[in-house]
């Protein structure tokens, strides 16, 4: 995001106090376009964030934006503007996803004709094709979620809010929403925030992630900057973990043993030395290797991260 870029939402020490927890506590954030994820563990405060940006729910102090528009008094116009889909089921069970999608189009301000053609063209894209025609108390969790998904997307919103997208899907289901949200950032241009507390979800998916705990910001970086390659390669070798460590330490290399995994420091001034000493001892000592790559940060690190 550049400086003058309008960012897709901000917030400036915003504070939302309930009776007897602080769901946001002086949270100074702000988000580009592309796809953002908004990663903490169940209760962080990222779906009362997301009630703030729409505009549902008032801050107790602080203030936010989004498209350039004030939570605080065009909760209207950013609700026209943006899509929302909410973590909790809301879906109704006796009427069909065409039904249902149309009549939010026509929420949103669409003409019926053109409400029922974007509707179907909605369905279609999240994976929705006969279905759609019946009723939506006779579908799997992974349908139901697409349905909300759809409605989010079927007046062509600039930005969607992503509340938990992946509960209750089963592995492939995940996969497949998560491709879903990855195309919405990619091939519709819609700029995406969403919530996950399954850090490794939003590594896949996102462009920038922002790490909440206690509602309290960790960090706001650019998905790279978390998953940044580390100055040491991982190892692993079938069996002969110590003699393959005790040869390169002999041999002047840092090495950590980590059960089957060795990690080797890698030398800053001759990189590839590192790579030709691991290479040679492996074949020296006669092992099987199984896995050499260069490590990569997690989203999980920032948890472990000592607080400044």
């Amino acid at each position: 995001m550049t400086a003058s870029a309008t960012p897709c939402f901000a917030t400036e020490g915003l504070t939302k106090r309930f009776p007897r927890v602080t769901a946001l506590d002086h949270l100074t954030v702000a988000a580009g376009t592309g796809v953002t994820g908004l990663v903490g563990a169940n209760g962080a405060g990222k779906s009362t964030l997301i009630k703030i940006l729409l505009g549902l729910v008032p801050p107790t102090s602080g203030s936010a934006s989004v498209l350039g528009l004030d939570t605080a008094t065009q909760g209207l116009e950013i609700r026209r503007t943006v899509g929302y889909m909410p973590e909790h089921d809301c879906l109704p069970p006796d009427i069909s996803a065409t039904e249902f999608v149309v009549h939010m189009a026509q929420m949103s301000g669409l003409p019926r004709t053109a409400a029922r053609e974007r509707a179907a063209d909605t369905l279609r894209h999240v994976g929705l094709d006969e279905e759609r025609y019946r009723p939506m108390g006779g579908y799997s969790t992974g349908m139901r979620q697409r349905v909300k998904l759809a409605q989010a997307l079927v007046h062509d919103p600039r930005l969607v809010f992503l509340d938990e997208p992946t509960n209750g899907l089963d592995p492939q289901g995940r996969d497949d929403m998560l491709a879903l949200i990855r195309r919405v950032g990619t091939e519709f241009g819609i700029s995406v925030l969403v919530t996950s507390h399954l850090l490794g979800e939003l590594e896949r998916v996102c462009d920038h992630v922002i790490v909440i705990d206690g509602g309290r910001l960790l960090r706001s970086s650019a998905i790279r900057e978390f998953t940044r390659a580390e100055q040491t390669i991982a190892v692993e070798v079938e069996e002969g973990q110590r003699q393959l460590a005790d040869r390169l330490t002999g041999g002047g290399e840092t090495v950590a043993v980590q059960g089957r995994l060795l990690t080797v420091q890698v030398s800053p001034d001759d990189p590839g030395r590192t790579y030709d000493a691991v290479r040679d001892a492996v074949s020296d000592l006669g092992l099987s290797l199984l896995r050499l790559e260069q490590r990569r940060g997690r989203i999980e690190d920032v948890f472990k991260e000592p607080v400044a």
